[in-house]
This record gives C-alpha cells, sequence and structure tokens, in this order.
C-alpha cells in the first residue's frame, strides 16, 4: 500500500503538474494562433507558451533538487517539449510567419525531433539511455526563443520592429544545431545498433 501511495504522489508532484501544464499548453498555443491577425490572441499566446517554456526550465530542476525524479517524468519531459515545439511551428507555417525558405527550417527541426523519438524508443528496448547534451540544450533555448519571437510576430512589429526577422534568424540558428545535434544522436544510437 505504501509503495502505490507514493507512486501516487509522485504522479502529483510540482515538477509533473508542470510537465502537465506544458503538454496542456500545446493545443492551447495552436487554438490561440487559428486567429493570428487578432493582436490580443497573439499576446495571449505568447504568454501561454512563455510560461510554458518557462516550466522546461523548472520541473526538472526542481525534481532533481526535490528528489522527485519519476519515470513519468522522464517519460512526458521531452515529449511536453515536442508538443509545444510541433504545435507552434505547424501553426506559425498556416499562418503565413514561417514563409517560403525558412520552412526547411521547421522541416528539419520536425524531422530531427521524429528521428530521436524513434531512435530513444528502439534504444531503450536495447536498455541502453540517450542523454541530452549540453549543445541539444542550448538548441532548445534557441528554437523556444525563435518561436516566441514568431509568435508574437505582427503584434510584436509594433512593439519592436523586426520582431519576425530576429524569430527567423534564431530559427536558422535552432535549425543548424538541430542538425549538428541530430547528427551526434544518431552516431551514439547506430553504435549501439552496431554493437
Amino acid at each position: 500500500m505504501a509503495m502505490t501511495s507514493t507512486t501516487t504522489s509522485r504522479r502529483w508532484s510540482l515538477p509533473n503538474l508542470l510537465t502537465y501544464g506544458r503538454v496542456a499548453a500545446a493545443p492551447v498555443v495552436a487554438a490561440l494562433l487559428f486567429w493570428p491577425e487578432v493582436d490580443a490572441l497573439r499576446w495571449t499566446a505568447l504568454g501561454v507558451f512563455a510560461a510554458a517554456a518557462i516550466t522546461d526550465f523548472f520541473d526538472g530542476y526542481l525534481a532533481r533538487a526535490w528528489s522527485q525524479q519519476s519515470a513519468l517524468g522522464r517519460m512526458l519531459d521531452p515529449i511536453a517539449d515536442k508538443l509545444l515545439v510541433a504545435a507552434c511551428l505547424l501553426m506559425l507555417v498556416a499562418s503565413g510567419d514561417i514563409a517560403g525558405w525558412s520552412r526547411w527550417a521547421a522541416i528539419v527541426i520536425l524531422c530531427r525531433e521524429i528521428l530521436v523519438s524513434g531512435m530513444r524508443e528502439f534504444l531503450a528496448e536495447l536498455r541502453v539511455g540517450l542523454p541530452v547534451s549540453a549543445v541539444a540544450k542550448w538548441k532548445t533555448t534557441l528554437q523556444l526563443l525563435a518561436l516566441g519571437f514568431l509568435i508574437a510576430g505582427r503584434a510584436g512589429e509594433k512593439v519592436l520592429p523586426g520582431t519576425g526577422a530576429i524569430g527567423l534568424a534564431l530559427l536558422w540558428l535552432a535549425a543548424l544545431l538541430t542538425l549538428y545535434t541530430g547528427w551526434d544522436y544518431m552516431k551514439a544510437g547506430l553504435k549501439h545498433v552496431e554493437d
């Protein structure tokens, strides 16, 4: 009975609640971006997105600091990140905030996320972990910053001219780091497959 109680309390620990919030934020931000011409909705989407992005740092930090790490948290954390990033990229392409050649940056980011997720799933069967590298953390930070600027988009241009251009430049930087980290993970994964 004690084990069930501990499992239940871990499931509802603050770090896991923050992760659940990030999962819930993805469809909320996507819904708000359905009307990209409405400035108030853009700012609301940015607020929800920024809060979700901040939880990405705090959920892992608090889980380690309070010794509340759990298998559920380890599984959901990268899923929450990918849901948030993918939902935003898709809506920003649909709204035209990411257009032309910049769509390739979005495609590179999405393809890498799918590749790494598939590799992690395969390696989990072999009982092999694929730890997150420092460069991958920088990549995630750049992605979140880029998406923040792009979500502000047309509304942001009225406050900070060049908001869209800054967002696209950061998106391309994130895409380059995405290629680098994707190749890094691929090499590490293939080594275990060959072994």
